[in-house]
């Protein structure tokens, strides 16, 4: 085990609201808390777990068990991701492994949050030690349990000069205020990809918007993206956290079905495209009072026409990728769960309190040993 002056090295797995499969990393975190990644490795989902995934989002008879065997198996694809990731580096010794899981309800209203993956078993695949269950503890401590990433950001990318904003787009797109003075905030302002991929994939079998293509050939209908931004969510001041709880396509069929006009699929994709830049722009520009720049992570940083529609709408700030800040913009959430997983297990607090609602910082997650 490293000393208090040494470096340790963690692994970091996300899958997130996009399903689109496991990111993993292996980070080398040193004693004041600094990281630099070392290695990568993705792995999509199979079809069949994507579904079973997706299907479980919604009630359904037998789901307990359902979702058991679905933990299991997302077990052994993430005991393989890790095992990819370390071939070749078996002299790495990896303190522990942060693993987010994959969510299947997130209501902190009700109290509770619900992340799968099998802990247990991936500890017993690996011989690693897990860290898991990272959003429990905030949320039985009154916050929102999400986002969690801006502790991360605040770390590795807040600048002493320059009031910044990083803005992660998953599934779900969530910003990370930086001012120069001042608490760091952060919250969910709407959907990200979450709902592009969904209508994709119902209308050509497609699993994502490569580029933004079909968005791009559409034209925004200003009806359907008025209704849109009417969602009682986006009213709502931080913190605040969201899922396909709030986002999905039961809900845009009813908002489309209340239109009453036959709206041309790639029409309703532009419009959706317009609807996750219009929701995170507002948020920076009724929020983020003096910014001057805006870095983004996640998905949504590889969609061009996307990045186009955000530039438009904030022409007064610096719009680039953290790839600008030496971040490649694919793995800094699961960089952020390699970070948490070592702040756990130096019983650091995780959590921030003006991010997520919280009475106070908390260590979290919760420890299952090799």
């Amino acid at each position: 085990m490293a000393t208090a002056h040494e470096a340790e090295h963690y692994v970091g797995l996300m899958s997130g609201t996009s399903l689109d499969g496991v990111d993993a990393v292996l980070a080398e975190v040193g004693p004041a808390g600094q990281i630099r990644l070392l290695h990568t490795q993705y792995l999509p989902y199979p079809d069949d777990l994507r579904a079973q995934l997706l299907a479980l989002h919604s009630p359904q008879p037998d789901e307990i068990h359902l979702a058991a065997c679905a933990a299991n198996a997302l077990a052994r694809l993430y005991a393989q991701a890790v095992g990819t990731l370390l071939d070749g580096n078996a002299s790495v010794a990896v303190r522990a492994i942060g693993c987010h899981g994959q969510t299947l309800r997130h209501r902190p209203a009700d109290g509770y949050t619900l992340q799968i993956g099998n802990a247990s078993l991936l500890a017993e695949l690996t011989g690693v030690t897990v860290v898991a269950d990272f959003r429990s503890r905030d949320i039985a401590a009154g916050g929102q349990g999400a986002p969690l990433v801006p502790a991360f950001h605040a770390r590795i990318l807040r600048h002493r000069g320059v009031h910044r904003v990083i803005a992660n787009i998953g599934g779900i797109s969530n910003i990370t205020d930086l001012p120069v003075n001042g608490p760091v905030r952060g919250w969910d302002t709407g959907p990200g990809n979450m709902l592009l991929d969904a209508w994709i994939r119902r209308h050509n079998g497609t699993h994502y918007d490569h580029d933004g293509a079909w968005a791009a050939s559409g034209t925004t209908h200003a009806g359907l993206l008025s209704a849109l931004m009417q969602h009682a969510y986006l009213q709502l001041p931080p913190p605040k956290s969201a899922g396909r709880e709030q986002f999905n396509l039961d809900w845009l069929d009813a908002v489309l079905g209340a239109l009453g006009a036959a709206i041309d699929p790639a029409d309703v994709q532009a419009t959706l495209l317009e609807f996750t830049a219009a929701s995170l722009a507002n948020a920076v520009t009724r929020e983020c009072m003096g910014a001057r720049e805006i870095y983004i992570c996640g998905g949504g940083a590889r969609n061009g026409a996307l990045m186009q529609r955000i530039r438009a709408r904030l022409p007064g700030l610096r719009v680039d990728t953290t790839a600008a800040l030496g971040v490649d913009p694919d793995w800094v959430e699961a960089l952020a769960f390699a970070w948490l997983a070592r702040q756990t297990l130096h019983r650091a607090p995780g959590n921030l309190p003006a991010v997520t609602g919280a009475r106070g910082e908390r260590i979290l997650g919760a420890i299952y040993p090799a």
